[in-house]
Formats: structure tokens, sequence, C-alpha cells
């Protein structure tokens, strides 16, 4: 009789193990050997002819904060700074990431010109407008495809 892994026998199992490393894990994030940063949460919609790039970046100053084109990708970089004056044995616990960020994002390809992106920054939140191509397509011809 051939004997099953015994992740077969008891799939349940598995899944509890992995619960208990993810929870081990994760209950000493601040102590992990890494220091690092990432540029914050976006959003990307279009609004009025425009692709908005909309980008939380809390504790970022605005002379920090570069962006840029690069061949066909919008580039966000800056750093986010901890306050000086603490020191680092008088926290108690430290949450906020600080350092170097960069984060790339693809252009439409219905940019026209790159030099009209327009960026605003206010209350740590980045706005970047990407004017688009009005075009529709709609003189394109839809082209069938016979699926065999």
């Amino acid at each position: 009789m051939t004997r099953l892994p015994s992740t077969w026998r008891s799939p349940m199992g598995l899944s509890r193990n992995l619960d208990r490393m993810m929870s081990d894990m994760l209950s000493n994030w601040n102590e992990w050997p890494f220091e690092g940063t990432t540029a914050g949460r976006t959003d990307i919609y279009e609004q009025n002819g425009k692709l908005v790039y909309e980008t939380e970046l809390p504790g970022v100053n605005r002379e920090d904060l570069t962006v840029r084109v690069e061949g066909d990708q919008l580039v966000i970089s800056g750093e986010a700074k901890r306050e000086t004056n603490v020191q680092q044995e008088n926290f108690v616990r430290m949450g906020r990431r600080v350092g170097r960020f960069q984060r790339s994002f693809p252009l439409p390809e219905g940019v026209d010109d790159p030099t009209s992106i327009e960026a605003q920054y206010r209350d740590g939140i980045l706005r970047v407008f990407v004017p688009i191509s009005t075009a529709t397509g709609e003189d394109e011809q839809a082209i069938e495809i016979d699926v065999k």
C-alpha cells in the first residue's frame, strides 16, 4: 500500500501550519533586519482628457520629490525622512517606513507631448496629470479572425 504525503491525508494541517508561520513572521515584523520604504499607494484614472496618477506620499517634502519621464515610463522618486530630533533608543515602536523610494508607471500610447505633463503636490498627495490623445479610434476597422 502506498503511503500518501501527510498534506494529502490532512490538507487542513497544511493550512494551520501556514497560518502559524505567517503569524510568527508578522508578529516580529519590526525586528526584521532591513530598512526600506515604498512609495505610497497609487490610483490611476481618466478625467477630463487626462490620465491622473494620484499617489499618497505622507512625510515626503516637496523638495525631496522628483517626477520625470524616462522613455515610455512615468517615474516618481524621492525620500521620506524621519524627524532628526528623536533618538532611535527613544522609540517604543517604529512603524513608518523612511528612506528613498522610486515607482515607475507605463505611460499610455496616446500621450501627445510628454512636456505637457503637470504635477501638483498638496497635503501628502501627488497628482500627475498626463494629457492623452482624444482620438477614439473610430476610423479603425475591426478585423475578424477565423477560429479553427
